[in-house]
């Protein structure tokens, strides 16, 4: 079950109140400017994204880039996870270096945990990889799970992260406008702090996700887009329309185009080896149905299940593909690419 709710509009003053400096053109629009008339249509992007490193080493890796960035793969994604047993990139390094191996798809952070990382810090680095790319810099911000051993390896409490990750997200916000910034808050203070360069993207996206109410909260205030994780299409239209409650009570807009959703796929058995591991890990990690979660059989199971998402407000895609080693990365991708990529661009030909 979702575990959001329809948002109240904030008393006058309160920090939900506060403004920010919002640059022009930025995805997430003032209650000011229109109630969606002439808005882009909805276009469905798929990108894909990484958890485990799956692969034997670099050059296997970037084999793998180099077949979505010529396949029509429209992001790169990378799990944020610091402490872990299996091999997992950090994903602020990663990004850095597609930068560099990329000409034309954009990536992001999956998401980046705002409660264990230093919000300057952040800022400085979401500006650099934006201007080495090009302007391609996708940052994506959360909380992280309360599960994940990065909190009790490095002695932070999860309480009150949701706080203090509020902090970090306002101090992101105001040091990629330029301003030097002053703060004093409960977790972080910082005096004339400034970067240079700034991001390339005038209007800098903020994807934000989480399911809770707070989460909710948090993306309406702050927020330019919502990426979901592993919400059902079910759960996915609950979150959305709540977010959409919650951004007009703050006098904000966040455009239809910017809701994301997220899911595993294999072309396959459920009695394949990387999807028994896979489930396994759904179910002992997150406690939930791995059938919620991973997608398990051929092309029209995959269109199902973006389709249905579409249906319940999202358009923007994070696939993760489930292979055993680089030869089977490679062929799940290149299914993909050859099957559903050419199916989900005739979906938005014909809703043009």
């Amino acid at each position: 079950m979702v575990r959001c709710s329809r948002a109240r509009a904030p008393a006058a003053g309160s920090p939900a109140q506060r403004e920010f400096p919002w640059p022009a053109g930025a995805g997430a629009l003032r209650s000011g400017d229109g109630d969606g008339a002439g808005e882009a249509r909805v276009t469905i992007a798929v990108g894909l994204g990484l958890a485990e490193f799956p692969f034997s080493g670099a050059p296997a890796y970037w084999r793998w880039v180099a077949q979505c960035e010529d396949g029509g793969v429209d992001s790169l994604w990378q799990t944020d996870r610091l402490v872990s047993r299996h091999p997992i990139l950090e994903c602020m390094t990663a990004l850095a270096a597609l930068a560099g191996a990329t000409k034309r798809m954009k990536f992001g952070m999956n998401v980046a945990s705002l409660g264990l990382r230093d919000p300057l810090l952040l800022a400085k680095q979401c500006a650099t990889i934006d201007v080495l790319s090009g302007g391609r810099m996708l940052p994506a911000f959360g909380l992280g799970t309360a599960r994940a051993p990065d909190w009790r390896a490095t002695g932070r409490p999860t309480r009150a992260r949701g706080k203090r990750s509020d902090e970090g997200l306002e101090i992101v916000l105001r040091l990629w406008t330029g301003e030097p910034v002053d703060f004093a808050g409960e977790f972080y203070r910082y005096e004339g702090a400034s970067i240079s360069p700034r991001p390339v993207q005038k209007a800098m996206p903020l994807w934000l996700g989480g399911s809770s109410a707070a989460a909710v909260r948090r993306t309406a205030r702050f927020g330019t887009g919502w990426q979901g994780a592993f919400e059902t299409p079910d759960e996915t239209a609950e979150v959305i329309a709540a977010i959409k409650d919650a951004a007009k009570a703050a006098g904000r807009r966040i455009p239809d185009d910017h809701y994301g959703a997220a899911f595993a796929f294999r072309y396959g058995s459920w009695d394949d080896a990387p999807v028994e591991r896979s489930a396994r890990a759904v179910r002992e990690r997150l406690g939930r149905d791995p059938k919620r979660a991973i997608v398990c059989g051929g092309t029209a199971d995959v269109l199902r299940r973006i389709e249905s998402y579409v249906a319940a407000g999202a358009s923007k895609f994070i696939l993760r593909p489930i292979g055993a080693d680089d030869s089977d990365m490679e062929a799940q991708t290149r299914r993909l690419i050859d099957e559903a990529l050419p199916a989900v661009a005739a979906l938005n030909r014909a809703a043009a």
